[in-house]
């Protein structure tokens, strides 16, 4: 975890997080939360994870995503260089609901 992150608040916040259980929870929230280029940011990122995820070239990425190679770049670190594996748990947990025919 980033150091330069407050701990405390920053626990708080993902504790809230992991009591929402509908995605309209999720927007309600979130809504309230962040601002709408926050929330655009936040989802075009989290885009561009699940498509490099599934080998999308950079270029198509761009025409789908309107993401810069910057933005492609980092995220692309994020997924392959860093030990946390956030995406992956993520990516893992939706393909299980998927399986199951959940939405």
């Amino acid at each position: 975890m980033n150091a330069k992150l407050n701990q405390e608040s920053l626990d708080y916040l993902f504790k809230a997080i992991t009591t929402l259980e509908t995605v309209d929870d999720c927007r309600r929230f979130f809504e309230d939360l962040c601002t709408v280029p926050e929330l655009k940011a936040m989802s075009q990122r989290f885009m561009v994870a699940k498509m490099l995820n599934e080998g999308t070239v950079y270029s198509k990425i761009v025409a789908e995503t309107g993401a810069s190679t910057a933005t492609i770049s980092r995220v692309n670190r994020s997924l392959n260089y860093t030990s946390c594996d956030g995406y992956a748990l993520v990516f893992d947990r939706l393909a299980a609901i998927e399986e199951k025919g959940e939405n």
